[in-house]
């Protein structure tokens, strides 16, 4: 696992739960998964007691394979975003959100639509499609000023080591990078990828 960051690093777990720290996290799936994939899973556990709530968006929900367009899975992001600072009791500025591939876009498409925010969490972020690093997903990057993590398997085809490099530098809040060996779901992984959400969110 290697890191680089645009953030020194902090204490772990004790640290995270210090007064204004984050308070809440919203995690998404990617595509071809729902909320119960086992990175998110295990995320969740890593980060407990933090209040943590996974969720579907409206097509999985409705039993659908084709994921939604991006202003509804944006909409569901937001409306999911209320009811979770509403039940953890919490300031908009101390929910942290994020998930897997189209989740996390679809969640940092938000955040760079206004939607507020202490930070992102974006694992396995789809920078282009494969075979496609001609069409890139980054036309929001300039509107996200939170800090962001980025978690990503070094071989994903989805998205290189070098090409983040050039894409990230577009995103104003402070921006760390993991990358761990494997694809774009990196196998035995997510004790790393729990690893380093926790710290992440100590910096916060």
């Amino acid at each position: 696992m290697s890191t680089t960051s645009g953030a020194s690093a902090g204490s772990r777990r004790t640290a995270a739960r210090a007064a204004g720290s984050p308070g809440a996290l919203l995690l998404t799936p990617g595509a071809g998964a729902n909320r119960d994939h086992h990175t998110l899973v295990a995320v969740e556990h890593a980060v407990a007691p933090l209040p943590c709530s996974r969720i579907d968006f409206p097509y999985r929900l409705a039993g659908r394979r084709g994921p939604d367009r991006a202003p509804v899975a944006v909409a569901h992001v937001a409306a999911q975003a209320a009811d979770l600072l509403s039940h953890a009791a919490i300031d908009a500025d101390r929910l942290v959100l994020g998930g897997r591939s189209y989740g996390g876009r679809m969640c940092s498409m938000a955040v760079a639509e206004g939607l507020p925010a202490a930070g992102l969490i974006l694992l396995s972020y789809p920078l282009h499609p494969p075979g496609q690093p001609e069409k890139l997903r980054v036309e929001h990057f300039p509107g996200i000023t939170v800090p962001v993590l980025f978690v990503s398997g070094a071989k994903d085809p989805f998205g290189s080591p070098d090409e983040f490099a050039v894409q990230v530098a577009a995103i104003p809040g402070a921006v760390t990078q993991v990358w761990l060996t494997g694809g774009h779901d990196p196998r035995n992984a997510d004790g790393a990828i729990g690893t380093a959400v926790v710290d992440w969110l100590a910096t916060l």
